[in-house]
């Protein structure tokens, strides 16, 4: 069990390095890895249940009594950056309409399931991220046809009851599931099962990646100056979504849980979605900035989590440091 857990321990230490590999294998070898993706489901389930573990009815609640992170996530994911993009891409791509509504599809789609998993494994506020994916999931049958219509004038209905079913498949009920196991064994699984199930939550999540990379061969594989520059653009507004969740925690004077929670919630999006709803309503050239996010999510939340860890580890040496500035002068008096 031990080497089990150092092999986890592993794996999450080394993501900024194991990622790109996934991404790259996923798009080189579609052949290979992409009937995996139809596994997809329940591999994000495992991965909530695993993380649910470490929650607690009373955690989830205190989150939706005192709302003001909750509500920064939600205002700066689902109505900053939508609103951002079509600005930016307006002005950048204003002569093809369809990659403007990529870009800003792209950003009005909710929150990421797997941002659980980053967020667990740098050590974030686990029921803040999950109250954010619930109520991210669960407003976008109203918030995405609305921020279509009044940024770009595009009229389209949402199967949204398609999209609450993905919802109670991989995020409630599995949540639902890990949460009463916790309460019920009175902290077994978060002390002992969530550490145990923790290795395999990560090993999947690399077969995740490598299977949601393959949808991007096409485009990457006869790439385009034009779809290069659109991909250029996804790589750095992408950046600067985890950038405005970090400064929002650092304003709000958070800590490593704060930090890593709304960095990752407000820059992981669920892209399948966003790809769903392009395919179906748009031309098909509206996929591909969509899917550019597939390419750089990933790769971006692991860069993120190693610039949070050094800013944690920081600001605790600093805190130690006054410590024992403290102390000294105590003893000295």
């Amino acid at each position: 069990m031990d080497r089990w857990k150092r092999m986890g321990a592993a794996i999450g230490s080394h993501m900024a390095f194991i990622v790109p590999v996934c991404v790259a294998t996923g798009v080189l070898l579609p052949g290979v890895f992409a009937p995996l993706k139809a596994i997809v489901p329940f591999i994000f389930a495992i991965m909530t249940f695993q993380g649910a573990l470490c929650n607690t009815f009373g955690q989830l609640l205190a989150v939706f009594r005192h709302p003001a992170r909750l509500l920064v996530i939600l205002a700066i994911a689902e109505v900053f950056m939508p609103l951002l993009a079509f600005l930016l891409a307006s002005v950048l791509f204003g002569d093809n309409v369809n990659l403007v509504a990529g870009v800003v599809l792209e950003y009005c789609v909710p929150i990421a399931v797997i941002s659980f998993m980053w967020v667990g494994i740098y050590e974030g506020d686990g029921p803040l991220c999950l109250a954010s994916i619930l109520v991210s999931t669960v407003i976008s049958p109203l918030t995405i046809p609305f921020t279509l219509s009044v940024l770009l004038g595009a009229s389209i209905q949402i199967d949204a009851m398609g999209m609450m079913m993905d919802m109670v498949f991989m995020i409630a009920l599995p949540a639902l599931a890990g949460i009463v196991v916790n309460e019920l064994s009175r902290g077994w699984g978060h002390d002992t099962l969530s550490p145990a199930l923790s290795p395999l939550s990560r090993l999947i999540t690399i077969v995740l990646i490598t299977a949601n990379s393959t949808s991007m061969s096409e485009y990457v594989l006869h790439m385009t100056w034009q779809r290069l520059e659109v991909a250029l653009f996804i790589l750095v507004f992408a950046t600067s979504g985890f950038f405005w969740g970090l400064l929002a925690a650092r304003i709000m004077h958070g800590s490593q849980p704060m930090l890593a929670t709304m960095s990752f919630t407000c820059g992981l999006r669920n892209i399948s979605s966003g790809a769903v709803i392009a395919a179906q309503y748009f031309p098909g050239e509206t996929v591909f900035p969509v899917m550019c996010g597939t390419l750089f999510q990933q790769i971006l939340a692991a860069v993120f989590g190693h610039v949070i860890e050094r800013l944690c580890a920081e600001d605790t040496g600093e805190r130690k440091r006054k410590v024992r500035v403290a102390r000294q002068l105590s003893q000295r008096k």
